[in-house]
């Protein structure tokens, strides 16, 4: 997909499958380690996020590691969501994809009352994420949220 604005490629993430199928992986896998492999997987999913578009404006600020974010829409249909992201940590790229699974897809106008926390418990990450990374997290998610619904 090109982004007309900044006229670099520019390639959203659509999970190859749902939240539900997630929280189904999720449970069959019995110890954090193998669950923050998985995750780290899932952040080897993400497509390759322009250089060009590793500026401020797109930084997620409140995160300890390095997050860029742009938003756009899910298979050009201006009433539904889509972002492309990347960061420095292979741990956040995962949870990076954890939010595409939660999002992708939604109608815009919908994005403000999906609720996140329910899907970390869910996943059982809210106890396991450090404060540091669950802030990030937060911080990636009041980004979606602040899309601009007529983008």
């Amino acid at each position: 997909m090109i982004n007309q604005n900044m006229h670099v490629k520019l390639n959203y993430i659509y999970p190859k499958f749902s939240f539900e199928n997630l929280v189904e992986n999720f449970s069959i896998l019995d110890d954090w380690e193998d669950r923050y492999s998985y995750i780290i997987e899932l952040g080897d999913k993400i497509p390759e996020f322009p250089g060009s578009l590793k500026v401020d404006k797109n930084k997620v600020s409140g995160c300890m590691s390095q997050v860029w974010m742009v938003q756009g829409n899910f298979y050009n249909d201006p009433e539904k969501f889509a972002f492309a992201a990347d960061s420095d940590s292979r741990i956040v790229k995962g949870l990076i994809y954890i939010l595409a699974t939660i999002y992708t897809g939604q109608k815009k106008r919908n994005l403000i009352s999906v609720n996140e926390s329910s899907s970390l418990m869910r996943l059982g990450l809210e106890k396991h994420l450090s404060i540091g990374r669950r802030n990030g997290f937060d911080s990636m998610v009041q980004k979606i949220k602040s899309h601009n619904n007529t983008a």
